[in-house]
């Protein structure tokens, strides 16, 4: 039996047994003795992202086995604030082998590990099985399944003993159950608690397949928003990707997730790290599974771009259309259209940095952008969408039978921050813009994540491909890193 352990007196007078959960994934998806399993998770946080936000309410961390996705997990775990004393910390993680109306949470005894017990807070579990039609106990739903028990030793080797476990799997196929589910929750979401959401992204695509389909997912759930989750997912799914089985297995805990942070301006999402399983010498690039770290964290003024640009989705779909429109305008007629200041939101008058890149099948075709303009935003997406179709010295114009082709992708910039080490540099968050003499060059934060290239690599190829500096040209150039909001046609469908 998985499930076994005579558990002592809960408190003096009464002397309850329980049933302690024994792990199921130690010795399949990590190590299964203690020295071992603290020796590669030293190994994977040394490896990790480090902390780039305060105020951590909530994670995405993978659930593969360690050796394909502990280091990004690491990287999620690393956003999390060790030296606090967290009153709940809740997991949700998806059923993977027995479907439920709802979802059950494990109450009848603490889980453990090969570094120990983690201790479940037994009042409040069973409180919410007993409050809601929504929750259950069910001990098969927790005896063979990975996806909650492989987050334990992370948060373990971080907090200590120091855990107070609200284990939840979720059965249901439904998204009206999750925000049921979301509904109850929300109230525990603030800086007293943490959620960790468990969940994989696409499973089974080829390696470029992989960091399509992730991408788009991923920038969907950084909207917050769960309408454009459900969208992106439908949309992944409508295109047919060779043996993509599905987009994210952990659907139902990432859409719950987005049901309580939704609409609520205070919270920023951030990416953290990706890689796929093709990035490990374990893995097949022709069969891969994502992994991708996300933080959800109460925003602070120094995390805003450059005039306070966070824009919604609103804001996003009317730049996309912005940037079709005038290539299109501009490739058939040689005209930019006139677009009045009073046709667009107040977020998009603000003079912000851009890019507008195009891809045709999946493939660059333009890419030109602008640091620090006096020109509002919607307008540097026109003139840069106007230089991307036309003006890239890589490529030949666009032409007309290419426009129903090509995809449009903008990233709008934080101001540049001169660094003086590289080691203020965070591979997929910043890109780099380096300068010497009279020549310049920059890569934007996507391409780190996109090649999967080592910091030294990002910066080789930069130097060497954007600033004909040669390869190791940046060691004597003005380095500044910058941050971006990327967004795409992909994700709304606007053609």
């Amino acid at each position: 039996m998985i499930f076994q352990a005579h558990c002592g007196s809960q408190n003096k007078e009464n002397k309850d047994t329980c049933i302690d959960r024994e792990p199921y994934a130690a010795g399949k998806f990590y190590a299964g003795r203690p020295e071992e399993l603290k020796t590669d998770l030293k190994t994977l946080f040394n490896k990790a992202v480090s902390k780039r936000n305060d105020h951590v309410l909530a994670v995405i961390s993978p659930h593969a086995g360690y050796v394909y996705s502990g280091e990004v997990a690491a990287s999620a775990f690393n956003q999390i604030d060790r030296d606090r004393t967290y009153k709940h910390i809740f997991i949700l993680a998806s059923s993977h082998v027995k479907y439920m109306g709802g979802a059950s949470i494990y109450y009848q005894g603490d889980y453990k590990t090969p570094l120990g017990k983690v201790k479940i807070d037994r009042e409040l579990a069973k409180k919410l099985v007993d409050e809601n039609d929504v929750f259950t106990f069910d001990q098969e739903a927790d005896a063979y399944e990975h996806s909650l028990e492989v987050q334990l030793p992370f948060l373990q080797y971080l907090l200590g003993e120091n855990i107070s476990l609200v284990p939840i799997i979720i059965g249901s196929q439904s998204a009206q159950v999750c925000k049921d589910i979301a509904s109850i929750l929300k109230p525990y979401l603030n800086e007293d608690n943490l959620f960790v959401i468990s969940t994989d992204f696409s499973h089974y695509p080829s390696y470029k397949d992989a960091l399509s389909v992730d991408i788009a997912t991923a920038n969907s759930i950084l909207l917050n928003d769960p309408k454009e989750f459900l969208a992106t997912l439908k949309k992944n799914d409508a295109k047919q990707i060779p043996n993509l089985a599905t987009s994210i297995c952990g659907w139902t805990s990432v859409l719950t997730l987005l049901y309580m942070t939704e609409g609520n301006e205070k919270i920023i999402t951030t990416p953290i790290l990706y890689k796929n399983s093709g990035d490990t010498p374990y893995g097949d690039k022709n069969r891969v599974v994502g992994y991708y770290a996300i933080s959800f964290s109460l925003k602070e003024v120094s995390q805003e771009p450059a005039g306070d640009f966070m824009a919604n989705a609103e804001d996003r779909k009317q730049l996309l259309k912005i940037a079709r429109q005038t290539v299109e305008r501009y490739v058939k007629e040689h005209r930019t259209p006139v677009i009045r200041p009073e046709e667009v939101g107040n977020d998009l008058k603000v003079p912000t940095g851009a890019f507008v890149t195009l891809h045709k099948n999946g493939s660059l075709r333009g890419c030109i952008g602008r640091f620090n303009p006096e020109e509002p935003l919607y307008e540097v997406v026109q003139a840069m969408s106007v230089a991307a179709a036309t003006q890239d010295s890589r490529f030949k114009p666009v032409s007309e039978d290419e426009l129903d082709k090509i995809d449009i992708e903008i990233s709008v910039l934080t101001p540049l921050k001169k660094i003086s080490s590289i080691d203020e540099i965070i591979l997929g968050k910043h890109g780099i813009y380096m300068k010497k003499g009279f020549t310049s060059g920059t890569f934007l934060p996507q391409v780190a994540t996109e090649t999967g290239w080592t910091k030294e690599e990002f910066l080789g190829h930069c130097s060497r491909d954007k600033a004909g500096l040669g390869w190791d040209g940046w060691k004597d150039a003005e380095l500044y890193t910058y941050e971006a909001i990327i967004f795409s046609e992909n994700e709304f469908d606007l053609k």
